[in-house]
């Protein structure tokens, strides 16, 4: 009897010293409402929201259409006019011009293949300014049989559904030796 009283004596005591559930040790938390404070100040910090995914596919369909040499299929993503900026090149084009552009561009290699990684479609709250985002790179083979290929950023601008602006950021690789 004495070694059965001890055996639950032993087990009440081990339950009721154990760690109590997660549930009980929980606390709640306040909500961080605290404005962080930037290095730098911006005239509208924290102004975005995420935008719509229609957006993010016009964006990608005209990287496709680009990448396939569809280049009447790839403008006809882009506003009449075209505000473009890029490695040594900015300005203002219609959509023939920008046409005219990327037809150069694109016959001058026989072959691309993009390898996306990302892509982000913005809104600002005041809901006047869409943005959508591509990070990808790009891998060129021109005429000669040249392999090369770049790390690109796109910002496109969307207004009325179509591509108003693109800002086109690149990396090159170092070459290897």
């Amino acid at each position: 009897m004495r070694k059965m009283f001890t055996l639950c004596l032993i087990m009440y005591l081990g339950i009721s010293c154990s760690n109590p559930s997660e549930k009980e040790t929980k606390k709640e938390m306040p909500a961080d409402t605290s404005k962080p404070v930037y290095a730098y100040t911006i005239n509208k910090p924290d102004n975005w929201d995420i935008g719509s995914s229609k957006n993010t596919v016009i964006a990608l369909n005209a990287l496709k259409a680009f990448e396939n040499n569809k280049i009447d299929d790839c403008v006809s993503y882009f506003a009449d006019s075209i505000e473009w900026k890029t490695d040594f090149m900015e300005g203002k084009y219609s959509r023939d011009s920008l046409k005219a552009l990327f037809t150069t561009a694109r016959n001058d290699m026989s072959s691309i293949k993009i390898e996306l990684h990302d892509f982000e479609s913005v809104i600002s709250k005041d809901k006047k300014d869409e943005y959508v985002t591509i990070w990808y790179i790009e891998k060129t083979t021109d005429k000669k049989g040249k392999v090369d290929s770049i790390e690109t950023i796109n910002d496109m601008k969307i207004v009325n559904g179509k591509i108003a602006n693109l800002d086109e950021t690149f990396r090159h690789f170092k070459v290897k030796k």
